[in-house]
């Protein structure tokens, strides 16, 4: 028998000392968890802790030794293991002097008092995505995590956005959040990879999804990461044992139609969502599908945003068919998309079910006089703690203004009405002004680039001017005269930061489709149409 087979056999009789079993993990936490409450030296000068006090302690101080001298293992996996249960047996000792040194945590009342006294509250929230947005490489990582390994730390909630990790760091953060993964309740992973090259960017997501796994999250926010479909499955282990979200985050990841059915795919459990935030991706029609089937399976959600996605008029019927299972929602946000009549009919139909929105968002929709007025005439109805109204760039014209009115009319608590690049001319602006007067706690309205001249532009300021909580008006890149200019400057003569600037309005604008005649006597037949909205003004 020669060399080469004898070292062969050799190598398959090895004995691994790595990694323990289960039963020898469990002793020795058994063994520190008595260290920790039995008589000896460091108890009689530090105290002694209660069963489970040190029982949580010790379980603790076990999982970040193991995940740390595990960490080296994996560097030497051809090795026996013996570099790795020595870092173990280190790290152990090392951990449960800290902890012997520390004391037990006070109990009593007055221990209470002279502990907050002595020292401030226990964070419970650790953020480094203060200060400037740059890489972060093994070494930066052990000084900056370091507070996340001391034990019996109480942080519940971990922020590492704008730092980018790289393989080094994530391997030091690894073990970290493995020992604090049954603590935590709210993580930020936004914007944690920038510039990384893909391969190592999946593999750094890789091994923060397999420490965080079995974590029961109530947050997430994984945007401004690029995922696509390859990044959102390299969080499948993470997202496939949530049972307990409440919120999550995928804004600007780059989610197509294939990782948008990753994402209805990889979540199970939705039952509990109540926040939904998916902001710029292209996930197209195709794409909205698999969305609408997260959302049909959120019926508690109080907050979607699915704005700037590329959804076209299939996609906004999927979605909005998919809404009305959502009776609790407060804010929907569903910009810059293409949803048309249709979508917008389809949506006005969705709105019928939603009694508590109080911020709704649908500029830029397409959505016409015909959708836009499917909706209003819903939301005259049904929301009557309306707050938030924004339906800017949807060419809805004065034909629209009568229902736009009948439904502001009736939300008293209208704060902010964004109706911008429209086509509402000064009799829409004229019927929505009239609208408003009753309206205490409006602060913003801006009927900007909407075909305004002058009769408009002064009853809309004389009516929003009288507001005691009003903040901003903008009516710029309208076709008001250099008259018009004037009288509107002189209402908010006493409070001109209300006024917005007015440096795109054109004077001269329409001249060309119409005489100036016509537009002269449209101007007299408007003001006689507001003798009775005239708000005189003091001097």
């Amino acid at each position: 028998m020669d060399a080469s087979t004898l070292n062969s056999e050799r190598r398959q009789f090895s004995i691994k000392l790595w990694p323990p079993s289960q039963n020898t993990r469990q002793t020795l936490v058994v063994r520190m968890t008595n260290n920790l409450t039995s008589n000896s030296i460091f108890t009689q000068k530090y105290g002694s802790l209660s069963q489970e006090e040190a029982e949580e302690n010790a379980k603790r101080i076990e999982d970040v030794a193991y995940a740390t001298a595990n960490q080296n293992y994996e560097k030497e996996p051809d090795g026996d293991g013996g570099s790795a249960v020595q870092l173990y047996a280190k790290e152990c000792s090392k951990l449960l002097l800290e902890v012997l040194k520390r004391g037990p945590r006070s109990m009593t009342d007055t221990d209470v008092v002279i502990s907050e006294n002595k020292r401030a509250p226990c964070e419970t929230f650790f953020d480094i995505s203060k200060g400037q947005r740059a890489f972060i490489e093994a070494e930066e990582a052990e000084e900056l995590l370091r507070p996340l390994k001391e034990p019996g730390n109480s942080y519940t909630k971990i922020c590492f956005s704008n730092r980018s990790f790289g393989l080094g760091a994530a391997r030091v953060a690894e073990p970290i959040l493995v020992s604090l993964k049954d603590q935590l309740k709210e993580v930020d992973l936004s914007d944690f990879i920038a510039g990384r090259p893909e391969a190592e960017a999946l593999e750094v997501m890789n091994i923060f999804s397999a420490a965080l796994e079995g974590s029961a999250l109530k947050s997430l926010n994984l945007s401004n990461n690029a995922l696509g479909e390859k990044g959102i499955r390299a969080f499948g282990a993470l997202l496939n044992s949530q049972t307990c979200l409440e919120e999550l985050y995928l804004m600007n990841d780059g989610i197509s139609e294939e990782a948008a059915r990753a994402v209805s795919e990889l979540i199970p459990s939705t039952d509990k969502l109540r926040v939904l935030q998916f902001h710029n991706n292209m996930t197209g029609d195709e794409g909205a599908l698999a969305i609408s089937e997260v959302v049909k399976r959120s019926p508690l959600l109080e907050d979607f945003r699915c704005s700037s996605t590329r959804i076209g008029s299939e996609g906004g019927v999927a979605l909005s068919k998919a809404l009305e299972t959502c009776s609790y929602l407060k804010k929907l946000d569903l910009r810059d998309n293409m949803f048309g009549v249709e979508g917008g009919v389809a949506l006005s139909k969705a709105l019928s079910k939603h009694a508590d929105l109080s911020e709704v968002y649908l500029s830029y929709l397409n959505l016409e006089d015909e959708g836009s007025i499917a909706i209003l005439n819903v939301l005259k109805e049904t929301t009557p703690s309306l707050e938030v109204l924004e339906m800017a760039g949807n060419d809805i014209t004065a034909e629209a203004a009568p229902v736009i009115a009948a439904c502001i009319a009736t939300k008293q608590l209208l704060t902010k009405l964004i109706l911008s690049e429209n086509e509402l001319k000064d009799e829409g602006v004229i019927q929505i002004s009239k609208a408003l007067a009753g309206h205490s706690q409006l602060k913003e309205v801006d009927l900007s680039v909407n075909l305004v001249r002058r009769a408009g532009a002064r009853v809309l300021a004389q009516v929003v001017v009288q507001k005691p909580e009003f903040k901003l008006l903008n009516i710029n890149g309208n076709f008001i005269s250099d008259e018009g200019i004037d009288e509107v400057k002189a209402v908010f003569k006493k409070c001109p930061d209300m006024l917005g600037p007015l440096d795109e309005n054109d004077p001269e604008g329409g001249d060309d489709d119409e005489e100036s005649g016509e537009v002269e006597g449209n101007e007299d037949e408007l003001e006689s149409k507001l003798q009775n909205l005239e708000v005189s003004q003091e001097d």
